[in-house]
C-alpha cells in the first residue's frame, strides 16, 4: 500500500450532525421564544457550520475553510461566555475546550494570513527582489506545515470528539432544564451592555499612544460585543433588530481596522524573527516588508478611534 493510500485510509470520517444526535433540520427560535431557546439555536447553527468546515480544514487546500471553522468556534465560545447560565452547568467546561480548539486553529490561521499577505506584498516588488521574497516566505510555509500536523492531530483527538458531544448536548438541553426568561426581558438584549461596557472601559484606559497589545485586546472586546449583538438580534423586534444591525456593522468595521493593525504587527515580528542566518538578499527584502507593515500599522492607528465613535453612537441608539 502506498503512503498516499495509507494517509487516505487513516483520515477519520468527518463527524456529521446526525452522529451527534442533532435533528435533521437546524434548530430555530422565534423572537418570542425564551432566551435559552435562542442560545441553543445559535449553538446548533454554529456547530453545524463547524462540522461542515472540518473536512476542508483537515485537507488544507482552501484557507477559507479553516477560517470559517474558527469563526464558528469563536461564536460558540462567545455565546457560552455571555449566556452559559441559560444552558446548564456543563457550559463552562465546554467553553474551556472551545478555547483550546481556538488555539490550535488560530496557529495555522495566523500562518495562512501571513503567507497570503506576504505573497501579495512581494508581488509588487521589483522582479529582481521577488526570488528572495519567495525564499523568505518558504520558511513560513514550512512552519505552517508543522502547525497543520498539530492541528490534524488535535482534530483526531478524544478531546475534540468530547467537545463536539458537549456542544451538541448543550444545543438540545431539555425544556425543563432551561431558564424560561422571555427574550425581550433581561436576557439577550441586556447582555449587549456588558461587553460594550468592557470595551468602553478598555478604550477609556488607553494612553495617547497605546501599546500594540492593548489595541489587540480592544479588537477581542469588540469581537465579543459583535457576537453578543448578533445573538440579541435573533430575539429582537424589527426596530430593535435594525438598531442592533447598525451596532454589528460598526463592530465589524472595528474588527477590520484593528485586525489590519494586528496583522501588520504580527507580520513585522515574524519577518524580523526570520532574519537569523538570512543572506543579504533576504535581509534587504525583509527590511522592505517591515517598512510596509509599519506603514499599514500607522494607518490603522489613525483610523480606529473614529470607528470606535461609530460603535458608541450605535450602542446608545440600542439602549
Amino acid at each position: 500500500m502506498t503512503s498516499e493510500a495509507t494517509s487516505r485510509r487513516r483520515t477519520p470520517e468527518p463527524t456529521t450532525p446526525a452522529a451527534l444526535g442533532l435533528p435533521a433540520e437546524p434548530a430555530k427560535a422565534d423572537p418570542e421564544a425564551p432566551a435559552a431557546a435562542h442560545v441553543r439555536a445559535k449553538l446548533d447553527h454554529e456547530l453545524r457550520e463547524l462540522l461542515s468546515r472540518e473536512p476542508g480544514t483537515r485537507a488544507g487546500a482552501d484557507p477559507e475553510e479553516l477560517h470559517q471553522m474558527r469563526v464558528a468556534q469563536r461564536r460558540m465560545r462567545s455565546v457560552l461566555k455571555s449566556s452559559s447560565a441559560l444552558v446548564g452547568a456543563t457550559a463552562e467546561p465546554v467553553r474551556a475546550d472551545l478555547g483550546w480548539l481556538g488555539q490550535v486553529l488560530g496557529e495555522v490561521r495566523d500562518y495562512d494570513v501571513l503567507i497570503g499577505h506576504l505573497r501579495e506584498v512581494i508581488a509588487d516588488f521589483d522582479v529582481r527582489d521577488q526570488a528572495a521574497g519567495r525564499r523568505l516566505v518558504s520558511r513560513f510555509v514550512a512552519e505552517r506545515t508543522t502547525a497543520r500536523r498539530r492541528l490534524n492531530r488535535a482534530l483526531s483527538s478524544p478531546r475534540y470528539a468530547t467537545l463536539l458531544q458537549g456542544v451538541a448536548q448543550l444545543s438540545r438541553t431539555a425544556e425543563h432544564e432551561i431558564d424560561e426568561t422571555p427574550s425581550e426581558k433581561p436576557g439577550l438584549a441586556a447582555d449587549v451592555r456588558k461587553p460594550y461596557r468592557k470595551l468602553a472601559r478598555a478604550v477609556a484606559a488607553l494612553p495617547p499612544n497605546p501599546p500594540d497589545d492593548d489595541l489587540h485586546a480592544l479588537r477581542i472586546h469588540g469581537k465579543k460585543l459583535r457576537y453578543t449583538a448578533e445573538l440579541a438580534r435573533s430575539a429582537a423586534k424589527k426596530k430593535q433588530a435594525e438598531k442592533l444591525s447598525e451596532l454589528i456593522k460598526a463592530t465589524r468595521k472595528f474588527q477590520t481596522v484593528l485586525g489590519d493593525h494586528q496583522d501588520a504587527v504580527y507580520a513585522a515580528e515574524k519577518v524580523r524573527g526570520a532574519l537569523a542566518n538570512a543572506d543579504a538578499e533576504i535581509g534587504f527584502v525583509a527590511g522592505r516588508i517591515v517598512e510596509h507593515e509599519l506603514a499599514k500599522r500607522a494607518r490603522a492607528r489613525a483610523a480606529w478611534l473614529d470607528v470606535w465613535h461609530r460603535i458608541e453612537k450605535a450602542e446608545h441608539a440600542v439602549i
